[in-house]
């Protein structure tokens, strides 16, 4: 029986796909993101978008029961931690809403979180940075709470005392210093008399309880992280994940196409009052949109990229703890979910309003190597969607699926440590060229997405 070879330490993932009309990411002028690429400018969908919905598509399919992470842990990025801690608090022990939501916020910020301003109430129980964490932090961290609820309730009224002294004596030198028209120089804490920062004199969270709270935050096994990673600076002890995944900006391989959609939406209750009305006057008074505006879409076959890093995937997944084989396991069934949700998820703005995330990918190309390989240098020079005929190379779809195998190709023969090419389409057309004579050599096409990785 022969050995199986043994794998590459790098899944090079590329995809070709066709929107039309739709707005899937935007600046902060509602308007699509782009860039400008061998001198046209082209749409782009960034990596951030992408990341975030193939990161949410995994998790839903793993809290539903489905999948190759089915059961296993998973993460949530969120500012309201303190907020899950406490509801747990309420829902599990029994406490009161306000008492629980304040024991919660008053352990993480003594644990080293920072929150918002605690005299508005709509940031006061958020941490200033989102922090990706496994789902159950939130859970842990109200247990730890309730087991030592005697000791915690103590720490915590000497606390919120000195909380509000501080308080106070930060009100009485700002008045001061008004008086004598003299501020603190920015980025300098305000200090008393006697040159103590203001936060001195609080007490300190006993150990266990923040050991509880940097453990409960901390990556653990939670999948997800290990795979695209986290930075959480405001707490040096709580370790900091690098990702496996690398993600490249989706763009156009043509040059941008950009329509603004006049819409007018309709007024119910206006209309029903014209269908039925005695008169042309009466109905006149009805005449009308309720409402007129514009938004920017986008059509065109955009072109993108992703690498797995099999290497640090497994070295993740141990340092949260797991045996070399626990490791292996998790990060096989990771790689699994990751392909299937580079080719399943999609950024879900607009997504009722142009059915976006209906789309499905003309061709996926998979394959392994010693190092990461991103294609977009194959269409640095913008495809001429002009007749054939005349010089140009046809439809979008199936010259860039051409222009990306041809690429492949010619790679693959300069760079021997490419393996096991896999291919995958949803069109037809594609089908019909996959399986034709002009074919690359050493192609295997598959029909399945969890086909795609051996």
């Amino acid at each position: 029986m022969t050995a199986s070879a043994p794998r590459s330490p790098f899944l090079s993932l590329h995809l070709i796909e066709t929107l039309a009309a739709v707005l899937p990411v935007r600046d902060e002028n509602a308007q699509p993101k782009s860039l400008v690429f061998g001198g046209v400018e082209r749409h782009m969908i960034t990596s951030q978008a992408r990341r975030r919905a193939e990161r949410v598509h995994a998790r839903q399919r793993a809290n539903e029961g489905r999948g190759a992470l089915a059961g296993r842990s998973m993460g949530v990025r969120t500012r309201e931690w303190a907020i899950l801690a406490g509801r747990a608090l309420e829902d599990d022990h029994g406490w009161a809403s306000e008492k629980a939501l304040t024991t919660a916020r008053s352990v993480m910020e003594a644990s080293g979180l920072k929150f918002g301003d605690p005299q508005k109430k709509t940031v006061s129980a958020l941490t200033k940075v989102l922090i990706f964490a496994p789902s159950d932090a939130g859970t842990r961290i109200a247990d730890h709470i309730a087991a030592h609820a005697t000791e915690i309730e103590d720490w915590l009224e000497r606390y919120l005392e000195a909380k509000a002294r501080a308080e106070e004596a930060k009100k009485s030198r700002r008045g001061k210093a008004k008086k004598a028209e003299v501020a603190p120089e920015d980025g300098q804490p305000e200090t008393d008399a006697s040159g103590a920062a203001a936060s001195s004199g609080l007490p300190q969270l006993p150990k266990p309880t923040r050991d509880a709270v940097l453990l409960a935050l901390a990556p653990r096994d939670a999948v997800d992280i290990a795979l695209y990673g986290r930075f959480l600076a405001e707490i040096p002890e709580s370790p900091n994940v690098d990702g496996a995944v690398q993600t490249g900006h989706a763009f156009t391989v043509h040059e941008a196409e950009q329509i603004e959609d006049f819409y007018a939406a309709a007024d119910d209750a206006k209309l029903d009052r014209k269908r039925n009305a005695l008169s042309f006057l009466d109905s006149a008074d009805d005449a009308g949109a309720g409402m007129t505006g514009y938004q920017s879409l986008i059509s065109g076959t955009f072109y993108r990229h992703a690498v797995l890093d099999r290497r640090q995937l497994c070295t993740n997944l141990r340092a949260a703890g797991m045996d070399e084989q626990e490791a292996e396991a998790a990060a096989a069934d990771a790689e699994k979910e990751f392909v299937n949700a580079f080719v399943e998820a999609f950024p879900e703005a607009k997504k009722n309003s142009t059915a976006s995330t209906g789309s499905l990918p003309a061709l996926v190309l998979a394959f392994e190597g010693e190092r990461p390989y991103n294609y977009a240098s194959a269409f640095q020079k913008p495809v001429d969607e002009g007749p054939v005929s005349g010089g140009g190379e046809g439809p979008a779809g199936p010259a860039a699926v051409r222009r990306l195998l041809r690429h492949h190709a010619f790679v693959s023969r300069r760079r021997p440590d490419l393996r096991t090419s896999r291919v995958l389409t949803y069109d037809p057309e594609i089908d019909v060229l996959l399986r034709g004579p002009d074919m690359p050599e050493g192609l295997s096409t598959v029909e399945h997405a969890e086909d795609l990785t051996p």
